[in-house]
């Protein structure tokens, strides 16, 4: 069966001399892994450049259940980038973000709009020009929503602790061990009212921001089976 759907790029695995495994969050199906042959003469239609960490194509597969994994019968840019490409800064971002989600968005199926948010997210960043340094934060924090475990505001005030397991605040110190101080609880608090528009108005430097990133990471080790430390996020500590 033939699908044509939109999907996004998280990572790729060189296999053999001229094929890439390539892992995507697509809207009709989740997480998909396709297998494509990379163009050596530049006139195919699968070129190298397509698949950058981040990258939105439009695709055409052939969906062949017990036949390994699909390749691609058409494939092309949906929408290209004007700065990320040429953003240290942005490539950063996107590098860590395409190895967050790797991880978080495993076992996800059907999950329309997840990728739909991811695709709406990148193309903000595509187009800013400023003020995104608390980008990946809201980003992360946003994402826990359409996987199932987004903190409940409700019960919040000051002095309150934060229950990781039940993802909500508590006026005392829950009886086992994943939760976090009132000081913590607070850093929820701000990064739940956070948007990409009005993020700027949040000031941290960078002691506060990775802080926030982790007490994110912490949440998502909890929630999401087998979620590793990701080795981008060294990089990304230094930029903000």
């Amino acid at each position: 069966m033939e699908i044509k759907t939109r999907l996004i790029v998280l990572r790729t695995v060189k296999y053999g001399d001229s094929r890439l495994i390539v892992d995507a969050l697509t809207a009709e199906a989740g997480r998909v892994s396709f297998i494509t042959s990379l163009s050596r003469t530049g006139r195919g239609k699968a070129k190298v450049q397509f698949f950058q960490p981040l990258s939105i194509l439009d695709v055409v597969y052939d969906d062949r259940k017990g036949k390994g994994l699909p390749h691609f019968k058409d494939i092309r840019l949906a929408f290209p980038y004007v700065s990320i490409p040429f953003s240290p800064v942005k490539l950063s971002i996107c590098l860590f973000l395409a190895e967050f989600l790797t991880y978080a968005s495993r076992g996800e199926n059907n999950n329309d709009h997840l990728a739909a948010f991811v695709e709406n997210s990148l193309r903000w960043l595509d187009g800013a020009s400023a003020n995104y340094a608390n980008f990946h934060l809201v980003f992360m924090m946003r994402v826990s929503l359409f996987i199932g475990f987004y903190p409940n505001m409700e019960g919040y005030s000051d002095g309150s602790w934060f229950d990781l397991r039940d993802s909500c605040f508590s006026p005392v110190c829950p009886p086992h061990p994943d939760y976090l101080s009132p000081a913590d609880a607070s850093r929820v608090r701000v990064l739940l009212r956070m948007t990409f528009e009005n993020m700027h108005l949040f000031r941290m430097n960078r002691e506060e921001r990775n802080k926030c990133v982790e007490v994110i990471m912490m949440y998502y080790r909890l929630h999401v089976p087998d979620f590793p430390e990701l080795r981008s996020l060294e990089v990304l500590k230094t930029l903000f």
